[in-house]
């Protein structure tokens, strides 16, 4: 499993399932709607307090961001 990918693939899904912008979601996070893209690209590692802050951001528990989701 690559950890990049399915943490920023279920960012980008629970993000677009909310109906929010990356930078309306990076504002609400408190982080750069830059930082965001990199993330739900899989070009940037991610430290525990942002996994919490987007988990929050979110309003789901933080594992979630980490369980592979099915192939379509």
């Amino acid at each position: 499993m690559d950890i990049l990918k399915v943490f920023g693939d279920n960012v980008r899904l629970y993000r677009q399932d909310k109906h929010l912008s990356q930078e309306a979601f990076a504002n609400k996070c408190g982080l750069h709607r830059t930082y965001i893209s990199a993330v739900e690209r899989h070009k940037r590692s991610i430290s525990l307090n942002n996994i919490q802050k987007i988990a929050d951001a979110l309003e789901i528990d933080t594992y979630k961001l980490f369980v592979e989701q099915p192939s379509k």
